[in-house]
């Protein structure tokens, strides 16, 4: 009886071998986690975050991003797409003459800090929108003047004169662009994409 019972016990403790086909499942298991741990070193347009959500699963320290560059350009990996964005520019224009429209908002632009692409581009947005006459009146909206206020009335608080004043105008219209787009070329921008600011 007691040698039966050393022998089971041998038995217990020697080690299990694994059989060939457990053998090829936990080869097979260490190569997967090895691949999909390489994926990014392989494949360098993929950060960790993303290649943790490519294979379904969601990585806590996945973090949103913006790209710039050219309008237009598209990065493509995969089923991710990223449109880049960017400055809207306008064509160039010259000095404008003194005392005109354009010349009166030129200095406006320069006195709020803002730079020359940022005066081709409301020049760009008000040649579209009224030619740069403060008396233009769209027929059909009633949208006025220079900046084309809707309704016209609003340019008041720039001015009394603001019917007939193209720099009454052309304040109010920069102090519009500031608050709602923050600057010209993005107030531009906007325009392209939608035709209307």
């Amino acid at each position: 009886m007691f040698s039966g019972n050393l022998a089971r016990a041998a038995s217990h403790s020697a080690p299990r071998r694994l059989g060939a086909p457990r053998r090829v499942l936990s080869v097979l298991a260490l190569g997967s986690i090895a691949a999909f741990l390489a994926w990014p070193l392989v494949n360098p347009h993929v950060d960790p975050a993303s290649a943790y959500l490519l294979h379904g699963e969601q990585s806590a320290d996945a973090q949103e991003f913006s790209v710039t560059g050219d309008a237009g350009q598209i990065i493509r990996d995969g089923s991710w797409s990223v449109t880049r964005s960017a400055r809207a520019s306008a064509p160039a224009v010259g000095t404008p003459d003194p005392g005109t429209a354009q010349a009166i908002a030129r200095d406006l632009v320069t006195a709020r800090g803002w730079d020359e692409g940022e005066y081709r581009c409301l020049h760009a947005l008000w040649m579209r929108e009224s030619g740069w006459n403060h008396f233009a009146q769209n027929p059909s909206s009633g949208a006025y003047g220079i900046p084309q206020s809707l309704p016209a009335s609003k340019m008041a608080s720039a001015g009394d004169d603001w019917a007939t004043n193209p720099e009454t105008q052309i304040r109010w219209g920069l102090g519009y662009i500031e608050a709602r787009y923050n600057t010209p070329c993005a107030a531009w921008g906007h325009s392209e994409e939608k035709n209307w600011y």
